[in-house]
């Protein structure tokens, strides 16, 4: 298993960490505790160290279960990460009360890497607010957190600000080869390595998205190596951006499982050869998009409901996938007063789009294709 150090803070651990969020389910809708324990086994067993749950995640259950599991193994064998829910904190009282309430979940001692949960604008306001660093900074004392981060979803001129506040251990952004230009992106990968900031990357394979693609795509890869899932490439991309030191990914099945292990386990960054298909995969399904929307929300609230950043994802997946039917029926999911067919044209949306996109028009085109 590939391993990496956390230079600033003496620290190894396995490059591909075992992101706890989308465990198998049981037919009742809750994890499947036989097949994720399996997982998670197999996992530990060929070298995995890095353990991410969080206080929300399988509603609250993922850090139940993940406390189970791990207490079979020495508490030095692993790191574990959790995170504080930013959103449910009211006072600095709140935010201790969680993180005691995340530490009997878990039963242990202490956390190895504690994150402030998914931080934009608003929530950043509320840390300061509650003076929620200087309550981790007594929990760092007390010998319950070893390092403290964040995770991030907003702009960059946001996570500049946060990551010059406070000398942090560590900080985990949302990284794969099709989103290098929106929220953090890039420019936060080089402002961490600038900053000897270790990265810790979430949603490598963009939900899975990365790991089934177009026949004419796929076949950009495996005409270069039949063997290598696509899954496999994805992750090799962001293990080849400086800083990063673990690579989140949040198995589902044993065979994702297997995979993963597989390509940690012989691992090699990108060559440049390699990196120039992966850049050309990018520009090949970047092509096919329908707008430019980032899914900065800066269009919301829309006065009428619709929500506008989700339309327009998934409207642009369905074409960059070429997956109709998955991302027709996530579309279809919203609330009625949410799809694009609620638009009243008001045009509020449009004076505050950072892209200048004709938004009006493009949720006409939205009921249009996505059959509404």
């Amino acid at each position: 298993m590939e391993k990496r150090i956390f230079n600033k803070l003496g620290v190894e651990s396995s490059l591909l960490g075992f992101g706890c969020m989308r465990f198998p389910l049981d037919k009742e809708g809750n994890i499947d505790e036989e097949e994720a324990e399996k997982m998670i086994d197999y996992a530990i067993e060929n070298g995995v160290t890095y353990i991410d749950t969080a206080y929300p995640y399988h509603n609250g259950d993922s850090e139940l279960f993940v406390g189970k599991v791990l207490k079979k193994y020495n508490r030095n064998s692993y790191t574990l990460a959790t995170k504080l829910p930013i959103w449910e904190i009211d006072s600095q009282q709140k935010a201790r009360e969680i993180f005691e309430s995340q530490l009997k979940r878990l039963d242990v001692d202490y956390v190895d890497f504690y994150l402030l949960h998914a931080l934009d604008e608003k929530k950043w306001d509320k840390v300061l607010e509650y003076k929620i660093i200087e309550l981790c900074e007594e929990l760092k004392r007390e010998g319950k957190i070893k390092y403290l981060g964040f995770s991030f979803h907003d702009e960059f001129e946001v996570f500049e600000r946060i990551i010059r506040y406070y000398p942090w251990d560590f900080c985990q952004l949302q990284l794969n080869y099709m989103d290098m230009n929106i929220q953090a992106g890039q420019k936060g990968v080089d402002l961490a390595h600038e900053l000897d900031i270790p990265l810790v990357v979430m949603e490598p394979i963009k939900g899975g998205s990365l790991a089934t693609l177009p026949d004419d795509v796929t076949s950009m890869f495996k005409t270069y190596d039949k063997d290598a899932s696509l899954a496999s490439w994805a992750l090799r991309y962001v293990g080849t951006l400086p800083g990063v030191k673990v690579i989140l990914s949040g198995m589902s099945t044993f065979e994702q499982v297997q995979d993963n292990i597989k390509t940690f386990q012989d691992y090699q960054n990108l060559s440049q050869e390699e990196l120039d298909i992966v850049l050309e995969v990018a520009d090949t399904l970047h092509s096919r998009t329908k707008n430019g929307c980032t899914g900065c929300s800066y269009c919301m609230p829309c006065p009428f409901g619709v929500d506008i950043p989700s339309n327009f994802k998934y409207w642009n997946n369905c074409f960059i996938y070429d997956d109709a039917q998955k991302f027709k029926t996530r579309y279809q999911s919203l609330a009625k007063e949410a799809k694009a067919s609620q638009c009243k044209e008001c045009g509020a949306c449009e004076k505050m789009c950072p892209q200048q996109l004709s938004i009006r028009a493009d949720l006409k085109r939205v009921v249009e294709d996505m059959g509404e």
